[in-house]
């Protein structure tokens, strides 16, 4: 739909106009007329078109033509002037007896203007799109997309949207580009200037830079700040002839409980009326854009680099684990001692996602509120060019152990009723429903993660276990048929129906914790013969259950789709609280490198020489084509209650999928 504007034409007076090509400029033809006028006539240049409404009929446009209460004079031009004033439309007024009256006169100058973003997301900025002024999700949407300028180009360790200019042309490419496109003669009319103007709202979550020549007034950068927190409107410069004005849109704050990730900037063609009188707005124009969101990788994805600590009494596991990842191909980074300050918990201190857009693609980092040993870790050696940082500040009396990220998983995708999540879908732990006091993840984070629309959070119950965390019972190994991957799920029924085969088959004397140091073996018939312990996984199978619903529930899953391992739990008294451990080394809680599993080592039974934990393991993960390697985390880890995945991360190649064709 063409732009409308009003327009006021006296008579007996000539006017200037400056005409916006594709706008629609209507003139009332009776409240402009002299008195006592009946009919009026219109010459025009050749570049001009017009039209009367009401409509007439082809004989009623023979001068003079009967002049009514309503009659309006509708008139555009098809393209830009070269030259100020170099068309002409002028109204003729003529009384009853065809008398003259008056006459109007309109001296017209046109002008192209248009503000442009990439709105069909291809990576090139057209010119006009009729869609650029919304946003729409979907492979048919439109609408731009901006990223958090999150990383650092810099030696020094700071995030580039914490600066307010641009010192390096590098920073450009995390920018979107915007192009003020102008066509018309060498200036604009005496006192007309376009302006580029945003909310105070969408201040706080982008700046705009431009380059030197083509701001207006001082510059004192190369890429001068125009619109920011303390400017939320500038003039910006109409060049000469056929011309491109180019603007760097920069993010500031991802999406969050407060913002929804739509922001819009507006460009408005301003209209001298006096000296000291505001000028009038005569066309707009505007873009909308959103902030492209945090995305979180699954264990299907490809991994890229693997993060573990080296602590003063993880050695062994250290060997194993650097073993482990060089037969699986990928790379190991290790953060020592004088970094980590003895914190051996990588997988708690931050989740490694990315941010995507058609123009740029790079990974960011959330860091944990936790802030133990180490918490300067992600600042110092992740944030880099190309590598950016987010973190959430939690008031310290807010953060407790669910806080920590062996608590946020995410899923593979998933369809469930009908509806695609494409990049999978966000899992968290918390406290049960009813329970009337328990930890729950801090408000900050949830919000967060919510905020960021395409993963959308499932919430399961993680507050029975000591450390309560989802990665403790659950995660997901990739698998050749059906969605592509299997839940697996720690199950005590699937433990106590291990060992009573293994009673049944004449091991009952086999001993858990067999080649342990620090701890007493214990024979499998004796377990079984453990009522309270019977009791305590009875509890703990139930927590669980309640989790396998809500997960079939939520992710669209059936039987087929989940494995259980032979896990078995003990029920300790902590702050007044009855909370689950695991009771040998957890192997739910491992890291996955494609088809190679890093399964903590349980010591269990052995039988032939073989445990017959790892057995099971392997005998229910192997058909999927997966790899299992069993290593030893018992003392530096598992006793210290956490495992395998509890001390590793891994940052993983992004998805093919693009967020903003998610069907919303």
């Amino acid at each position: 739909m063409a732009h409308l504007r009003t327009l006021r034409a006296d008579y007996n007076r000539t006017t200037s106009v400056l005409y916006v090509v594709g706008s629609e400029i209507t003139v009332n033809l009776n409240r402009s007329a002299p008195p006592c006028s009946k009919f009026f006539s219109v010459k025009h240049t050749a570049d001009v078109q017009y039209s009367i409404n009401p409509p007439r009929s082809e004989a009623d446009h023979l001068s003079p033509i009967p002049l009514n209460d309503d009659t309006v004079l509708l008139f555009s031009m098809k393209k830009a002037s070269e030259e100020e004033n170099d068309n002409k439309l002028s109204v003729r007024y003529y009384g009853t007896d065809k008398k003259m009256l008056g006459t109007a006169v309109l001296h017209l100058t046109a002008v192209e203007i248009s503000l442009d973003v990439d709105a069909d997301r291809d990576g090139i900025v057209e010119k006009n799109n009729p869609n650029k002024g919304c946003w729409k999700w979907g492979p048919d949407g439109h609408g731009a997309i901006i990223l958090v300028n999150c990383d650092s180009e810099r030696r020094w360790r700071k995030l580039d949207h914490e600066q307010d200019f641009i010192d390096r042309e590098s920073d450009l490419k995390d920018m979107t580009t915007m192009v003020l496109r102008t066509k018309g003669p060498a200036k604009l009319p005496e006192g007309y200037k376009l302006t580029m103007h945003i909310s105070q709202g969408d201040a706080e979550s982008i700046r705009v830079y431009t380059s030197a020549d083509g701001a207006v007034g001082r510059k004192w950068h190369r890429y001068p700040l125009i619109l920011q927190s303390a400017c939320l409107s500038a003039e910006v410069l109409y060049r000469r002839g056929f011309a491109e004005n180019k603007f760097y849109v920069e993010g500031i704050r991802f999406p969050d409980k407060d913002f929804d990730g739509l922001v819009t900037i507006n460009l408005s063609l301003l209209e001298p009326i006096g000296p000291g009188i505001p000028e009038t707005p005569i066309f707009t124009d505007k873009v909308v854009l959103r902030i492209a969101p945090w995305i979180m990788t699954p264990n299907t994805l490809t991994p890229k680099e693997v993060f573990v600590c080296s602590t003063t009494d993880n050695y062994t596991f250290l060997k194993e684990i650097r073993s482990f990842v060089a037969k699986s191909g990928h790379n190991l980074k290790i953060c020592h001692e004088y970094m980590n300050r003895g914190d051996r918990w990588m997988q708690d201190e931050v989740e490694f996602g990315y941010i995507d857009s058609p123009h740029q693609r790079f990974p960011v980092v959330l860091d944990s509120p936790r802030d133990r040993g180490l918490v300067d870790f992600p600042y110092e050696k992740l944030l880099g060019p190309d590598f950016g940082y987010v973190t959430k500040k939690a008031q310290k009396e807010d953060v407790n152990s669910l806080d920590s990220f062996g608590n946020l998983e995410v899923s593979p995708p998933v369809t469930v009723n009908g509806k695609k999540y494409p990049l999978g879908r966000i899992i968290i732990g918390v406290a049960f429903p009813t329970a009337a006091q328990g930890r729950n993840m801090t408000q900050v984070i949830q919000d967060f993660l919510w905020a960021q629309k395409v993963q959308e959070p499932i919430a399961l119950f993680s507050d029975w276990l000591c450390i309560g965390h989802v990665d403790e019972f659950m995660t997901f190994v990739p698998a050749p048929d059906k969605n592509g991957f299997r839940l697996l799920l720690a199950s005590p029924d699937a433990g106590y129906k291990l060992f009573k085969s293994l009673s049944k088959q004449g091991h009952g004397n086999a001993t858990l914790f067999d080649g342990v140091e620090t701890e007493t073996p214990r024979p499998v018939d004796d377990i079984l013969n453990d009522e309270e312990l019977q009791d305590h996984n009875n509890y703990v199978q139930s927590c669980i259950d309640w989790n396998r619903d809500v997960l079939k529930r939520e992710l669209g899953l059936d039987e087929g789709d989940i494995i259980d391992l032979p896990i078995l739990f003990k029920l300790v008294k902590e702050d007044e609280e009855v909370r689950a451990l695991a009771y040998y080394p957890d192997v739910v809680n491992m890291l996955v490198l494609g088809k190679n599993l890093g399964i903590p080592k349980p010591f269990g039974p052995k039988v032939n020489g073989r445990c017959a934990i790892e057995a099971e393991v392997c005998s229910l993960l192997e058909p999927l084509g997966l790899s299992c390697t069993f290593i030893d985390n018992f003392a530096s880890y598992h006793q210290l209650l956490g495992e395998v995945h509890c001390g590793s991360n891994v940052r993983r190649e992004p998805f093919d999928f693009k967020w903003w064709n998610m069907e919303m």
